[in-house]
């Protein structure tokens, strides 16, 4: 094989070699290799099919001391600490946990590698083919102009037939069987209930990027998903939730397990729907607005009352809606501004204002929001997010309310035009 660098070849194969040989040898001396069950569905009412998987990752992370104690290992960390590449590399791969020198580079480099090289063989008999794979793949990111960064967590509540992407390098697809499980073995007990079995339990939400190797940090994967959720929620008004927790790799090889933010991991209740072209569009158009919130306490409010009222009992949860609605449109004027103004807003018809009147008039009177009402509310964050400008939406549903001018078209009749 074609090696680019022959003293890294060397000094990182003299290492591995020297790791197989204790890794062996705490094996015929009767130390276990830990290993899952990992279960993959075989169609609907059909026996599921087991597979088992050995933890070598957790076998060798757990032999970290002393494999990093052997003489080989310091040799191979000196050839690494003259090698500018495995610098950044080790920078990149170690994020914000602090560990710097010999550490990282022990930590990043060559324990990830050995665990590489004892998955690709399959346990802890030595392979020279084994090893020249890892390290061609190795070698051909240390020295990338680019990394290939990825963070991906389970999706529940909504299905997809095909990919369907969001703005800023997110998507939703289809998780491929043992997907999670080839990166983190450890997945399996990390995933939400039925995942991988359920119609409405079979996507991941993922974000992809590519960054410099002098990128400082990785992207806030948890805040980036926690807002497509959102998106998601407010297009489909379907139980979508993320997680418990993210996988996040960095030029395919694992990089940490976090946890996702608490809002976006807990299911709320409702009916499971499928994500088609036209709401995935809506949502990522409603992704790229959601952080304009920042600029606008009232909007801002107004989301995160709608959001928490899904989890909401009553009378907690039409006391969101309520406050979600009177921020959103109310102004200076309050509940009952709100009210007329969203069925101006949401009623293409005067019947249709009307119904919508009556609707939100109980709501802003205190009675208990019905099913109707709470997607009245749903529908008028969706409009006012996709107008962008709601100061000005305001004014201009005041006008219409006036006679002065039409009312302002709203999203779906713009994308029906």
């Amino acid at each position: 094989m074609a090696v680019r660098a022959p003293h890294l070849y060397r000094s990182l194969r003299c290492f591995c070699l020297a790791a197989f040989s204790v890794l062996a040898a705490d094996v015929e001396g009767g130390d276990e290799i830990p290993f899952v069950f990992e279960e993959h569905a075989n169609g609907r009412g059909r026996t599921s099919l087991y597979e088992y998987r050995p933890l070598l990752r957790s076998y060798v992370q757990a032999r970290a001391e002393r494999l990093g104690a052997l003489a080989d290992a310091r040799f191979a960390l000196e050839e690494l600490r003259a090698e500018p590449a495995a610098a950044i590399y080790a920078a990149a791969h170690q994020g914000k946990r602090g560990a710097g020198g010999d550490e990282a580079l022990l930590r990043t480099i060559l324990l990830p590698l050995l665990a590489d090289v004892t998955e690709s063989a399959g346990g802890t008999d030595w392979r020279d083919d084994s090893f020249d794979r890892v390290y061609a793949a190795f070698e051909h990111t240390l020295l990338a102009e680019r990394r290939a960064y990825a963070a991906l967590a389970p999706l529940t509540g909504i299905s997809v037939g095909s990919p369907q992407p969001l703005t800023g390098g997110l998507q939703v697809r289809l998780v491929a069987a043992g997907e999670l499980a080839a990166h983190w073995p450890e997945a399996s007990g990390l995933l939400p209930s039925g995942f991988g079995r359920e119609p409405d339990r079979l996507c991941v939400l993922e974000v992809e990027r590519t960054l410099s190797p002098e990128a400082p940090d990785a992207p806030d994967a948890p805040a980036e998903l926690a807002d497509a959720v959102s998106a998601l929620r407010l297009a489909t008004a379907a139980p979508v939730a993320a997680g418990p927790v993210l996988f996040e790799r960095l030029d395919w090889r694992p990089l940490g397990i976090r946890p996702v933010m608490p809002i976006a991991a807990t299911e709320p209740p409702g009916e499971p729907t499928r994500l088609d072209a036209f709401r995935a569009r809506l949502a990522s158009d409603l992704l790229e607005r959601l952080g304009r919130a920042e600029d606008d306490p009232e909007l801002a409010e107004a989301l995160d009352r709608w959001e928490l009222s899904l989890f909401a009992e009553e009378p907690f949860r039409s006391e969101q809606l309520r406050e979600a609605l009177t921020a959103l449109l109310g102004g200076t004027d309050g509940v009952w501004a709100a009210t007329v103004r969203a069925a101006v807003l949401l009623g293409e018809t005067g019947a249709d204002r009307a119904e919508e009147l009556g609707r939100l008039r109980a709501l802003g009177r205190g009675e208990t929001a019905d099913r109707a009402a709470a997607e009245s509310v749903r529908k008028a964050l969706v409009e006012a997010l996709a107008n962008g400008d709601r100061p000005a939406l305001i004014a201009s549903l005041d006008e219409a309310l006036l006679g002065v001018r039409p009312r302002p078209a709203g999203y779906f009749a713009a994308l029906a035009s």
